[in-house]
C-alpha cells in the first residue's frame, strides 16, 4: 500500500525542514511505502530551493513549483492530480497540523472510514478575535451549504483513493478542497485534536481573505442567498400592497392628511441598500459563471521532479 502525504507551501522556508523530518520519522515508522509530494505555490522566499534540495536526497520526496500563487485550493489540485497513493493525506506545511496524527488517521481508514478529517478542539496561538471569526465562518457554512460540511475543520484529512479520484472530477474555478471532498460523500470519519501554534511565520489567511473565502464557499456550495433575495422581495411586495390599501383607506373614508415624506424617503434608501446588495450577491454567481466558461486550467506548472 503506498500512502501519499501532499504538501502545499507558500513562503515557509522556516518550516520545511522540521516538517519533513517529523513527516519522515512518522512515515517510515508505518512500515508501508510513500511518497511526499510539495507543491510550491510561488514562493518568494527561498522554499522552493529547500524543496529541491530534500527531493535530491531523498527518493520519497517529490514537487511541483507554479508559475504563480495560484491560491492555497489550487496548489492543493495540483498535488492531488499527481498523487499515486492507495491513501492521500493533505496537509499544510506550517505544523499546526501535526504529521503524528496520520498513523491513527490511517487506523481510522483501515476501520472502513474512507475519509478521515482532523477536527480541531482548541485553535492555540490565535487571537480570540481569530477563534471567534472562525467559528462563525464554519456554523454559518454549515447552516447555509446544501451538503455537509464539518464544521471546526481544516484541510487536514486523509482520503481513500475513491475519494481522490472523484474528488479531481470537481474541476470548478472557484474551489474549497474541505467542501468538495465532504460533498463526494462515502463513510467519514473525525480525529479531534488541539491544534498546535504554527511553528515558524505567520499565517497567510488574514480576516480579508476569511471573507473573501467565506464569499466563495457560500455561492459555490448553495442557492440560498438567491432563494432569500426572492423570499425578501416577495415579502416587500406583500407590505407594499397592504400599506398602499391603508392609505386609501384612510385617504378616502376617514379624509386623513397623510404625511409620509420622511418614511418614504427612509423606505427609498432601505430598498436601494437591499437592492445593491443582492445585486451584488447575484453578481457573484455571475462571476462563477464566467470564470468557469473561459475554460482556463485551475494552475500552471514552471516544474515538477516527475
Amino acid at each position: 500500500m503506498l500512502c501519499s502525504v501532499v504538501v502545499p507551501v507558500f513562503n515557509e522556508e522556516e518550516n520545511l525542514k522540521e516538517l519533513y523530518g517529523r513527516l519522515k520519522d512518522v512515515l517510515e515508522g508505518m512500515n508501508r511505502q510513500y511518497e511526499v509530494i510539495f507543491v510550491d505555490d510561488g514562493s518568494e522566499d527561498k522554499s522552493l530551493e529547500i524543496i529541491k534540495m530534500l527531493a535530491s536526497s531523498d527518493k520519497a520526496v517529490k514537487y511541483r513549483a507554479l508559475t504563480r500563487n495560484f491560491g492555497h485550493e489550487a496548489s492543493s489540485t495540483a498535488g492531488l492530480d499527481i498523487a499515486k497513493g492507495d491513501v492521500v493525506v493533505l496537509m499544510d506545511a506550517d505544523l499546526q497540523d501535526p504529521p503524528e496524527l496520520i498513523p491513527q488517521m490511517l487506523k481510522l481508514w483501515q476501520e472502513g472510514n474512507q475519509l478521515v478529517y482532523a477536527r480541531r478542539l482548541r485553535r492555540y496561538g490565535e487571537n480570540i478575535f481569530r477563534r471567534v471569526s472562525a467559528k462563525f465562518f464554519y456554523r454559518l457554512i454549515a447552516l447555509i451549504s446544501d451538503s455537509e460540511i464539518p464544521v471546526d475543520t481544516g484541510d487536514f484529512r486523509l482520503m481513500d483513493r475513491a475519494v481522490v479520484n472523484d474528488f479531481l472530477k470537481c474541476r470548478e474555478q472557484n474551489r474549497f478542497v474541505r467542501g468538495l471532498t465532504s460533498w463526494v460523500g462515502y463513510k467519514q470519519a473525525a480525529l479531534n485534536f488541539e491544534r498546535d501554534r504554527r511553528f515558524a511565520g505567520e499565517s497567510k489567511y488574514n480576516t480579508f481573505k476569511l471573507l473573501l473565502l467565506m464569499l466563495d464557499v457560500i455561492t459555490g456550495f448553495s442557492i440560498k442567498p438567491l432563494r432569500v433575495a426572492t423570499a425578501l422581495g416577495f415579502l416587500v411586495t406583500v407590505l407594499s400592497m397592504v400599506m398602499v390599501c391603508v392609505i386609501v383607506i384612510q385617504k378616502f373614508f376617514f379624509n386623513l392628511n397623510i404625511q409620509g415624506y420622511a418614511l418614504l424617503v427612509t423606505g427609498l434608501f432601505f430598498m436601494g441598500g437591499v437592492q445593491m446588495f443582492f445585486l451584488g450577491i447575484i453578481g457573484e454567481y455571475i462571476g462563477k459563471i464566467y470564470r468557469q466558461v473561459q475554460g482556463r486550467p485551475l494552475y500552471l506548472v514552471k516544474e515538477e521532479s516527475f
